[in-house]
């Protein structure tokens, strides 16, 4: 590819693939279906190195490619068992068409309007709208019930606030360790947002992995003032994860992915 298309223009793609498939996988819902899209991108740009515009981000612009074979095959969905990328794609198919596209790349891929709108041809206003159909659609299609674990009582309302009018169901707030391993025994949550210190400093981490011991799956999101120390790439560490003071829209996106896919990684104590 390198002879064919040059160096530079290998370099950039290349450090963009590993994001193209992940983006792939999870609009197929496919990891087979997924990467032979990578590759037909890749295929596609061998053959016409034109297609890649040097104009956009090298990101934009791969997945710009991508977007043009995705849209002229029909867009299909595929998902290979019965497990929770079945589940997912199930609800992904009832979305608005396009949405879900501008959803994944809105959350997943971390894209400004500006950028999804280069990725699918729209107006970046015609972007953000999508992924508001997609967010209202999800809160119909995919609500549940939400644990929070959070010993600030202003920060634990917020989240219930924000939590409630996307439609879910707060099962309850929990302030220590053991006050978030009764209340999941009460009631089996669909997630949780956790902080990492709670009250008797005590460990949110704990609390979520004693919960995940009894009841593997739920996915989890992490909330803290100290991201930087649960990101050391020393060992597993979460999937999902909101550092303080954050946004609403930070939450919303955070709780619609992980509800949505319903996969998570957790910390080892």
């Amino acid at each position: 590819m390198t002879d064919a298309i040059g160096a530079d223009l290998s370099a950039d793609v290349g450090a963009n693939l590993p994001y193209l498939r992940r983006y792939a996988r999870a609009l197929t819902g496919s990891q087979a279906r997924g990467d032979t899209y990578a590759m037909a991108t890749l295929e596609a740009i061998l053959n016409d190195p034109d297609s890649y515009s040097r104009a956009l981000a090298p990101k934009v612009a791969l997945f710009k490619v991508f977007h043009g074979i995705w849209a002229s095959s029909g867009a299909p969905l595929d998902a290979e068992d019965g497990g929770p990328a079945a589940r997912a794609q199930e609800h992904l198919g009832r979305l608005t068409f396009g949405t879900r596209e501008a959803l994944l790349l809105h959350t997943i891929e971390e894209m400004s309007f500006d950028q999804i709108g280069e990725v699918m041809e729209l107006t970046a206003t015609e972007a953000g709208e999508l992924v508001d159909i997609a967010y209202a659609e999800m809160a119909k299609s995919v609500s549940g019930r939400v644990m929070i674990i959070e010993d600030e009582a202003i920060i634990a309302v917020d989240l219930e606030a924000i939590v409630s009018e996307m439609g879910h169901r707060v099962t309850g707030v929990a302030r220590t360790e053991k006050g978030a391993l009764d209340l999941a025994a009460r009631e089996v949550p669909d997630l949780i947002l956790s902080d990492i210190q709670l009250a008797d400093n005590s460990s949110g981490i704990d609390a979520v992995n004693g919960i995940l011991q009894q009841t593997p799956g739920i996915p989890v999101i992490f909330i803290t003032a100290f991201p930087e120390r649960l990101l050391t790439g020393e060992g597993p560490e979460p999937a999902f994860l909101i550092s303080k003071p954050y946004t609403e829209e930070q939450v919303r996106s955070a709780v619609s992915q992980a509800m949505f896919f319903a996969s998570t990684e957790t910390l080892r104590a």
